[in-house]
């Protein structure tokens, strides 16, 4: 029985500092996307923009102060990360869909066809992880795997407090006190933005929330396997 899953990918995981620690990440994920596509599993891949999304809103914001033309500068970004990984996965041979789709009713359309699926974001005032928290409601699946560059929700702003505690087990109203409601603003990133967490709790999407630089991780919460991280459940 084909499994669909849905992962949104923090784009700072693309660019570690180190070069060969790209290599090695990126080389992980490919092995672990031809896996997953032996076994049958569907996969969409919303990727967050990074430091190309910080970047060029940086850059923008000296002539731009309209935030809506700036999330497109962000999501271009994320376009073009995703367009990396797209091309990383068709260079193996894998059935990747050989277009970046740039809304959900589209990747929607191309999971039917293809056992990956890559795009970005897609309207401005949505992040990747609202994108990837309403493409589970609409491809079927039952949960969603935040991948970023943090291991846990913490109960407050660890680069803030040297006191905040990782959270194992929570429910989406203990997500929601910690991250408030509201969007964010360009270029900002949280470990769950706000808008998915509403989204979350509206659809009934239970979300987990892992350290994506370790691939292991990834794949123990793709394959229903125990995992070191938080989940979030609905309900």
């Amino acid at each position: 029985m084909t499994k669909t899953h849905v992962v949104a990918l923090g784009g700072s995981l693309l660019r570690p500092e180190e070069a060969e620690k790209r290599r090695q990440w990126l080389g992980q994920l490919r092995q672990l996307i031809v896996h997953l596509e032996g076994n049958e599993h569907r996969l969409c891949i919303v990727v967050g923009g990074g430091l190309p999304a910080r970047e060029g809103i940086e850059l923008a914001k000296n002539i731009i102060s309209n935030s809506n033309k700036l999330d497109q500068v962000g999501i271009a970004a994320t376009r073009l990360n995703a367009t990396i990984l797209q091309q990383i996965f068709l260079d193996v041979g894998c059935n990747v869909a050989h277009s970046i789709p740039k809304s959900i009713d589209e990747c929607v359309k191309l999971m039917d066809n293809h056992s990956i699926v890559v795009m970005g974001g897609t309207v401005p005032g949505h992040t990747t992880d609202a994108v990837a928290i309403a493409l589970a409601k609409d491809c079927g699946a039952r949960n969603c795997i935040i991948a970023t560059n943090v291991p846990y929700v913490y109960d407050k702003d660890p680069r803030k407090y040297d006191d905040a505690k990782p959270m194992f087990d929570i429910s989406i109203e203990e997500l929601e006190k910690i991250t408030g409601v509201g969007k964010i603003t360009p270029g900002q990133s949280a470990v769950v933005d706000p808008i998915a967490v509403g989204l979350a709790k509206q659809f009934s999407i239970d979300i987990a929330v892992l350290d994506g630089r370790n691939i292991s991780l990834l794949e123990s919460a793709l394959e229903g396997e125990e995992f070191d991280g938080t989940i979030i459940r609905s309900v």
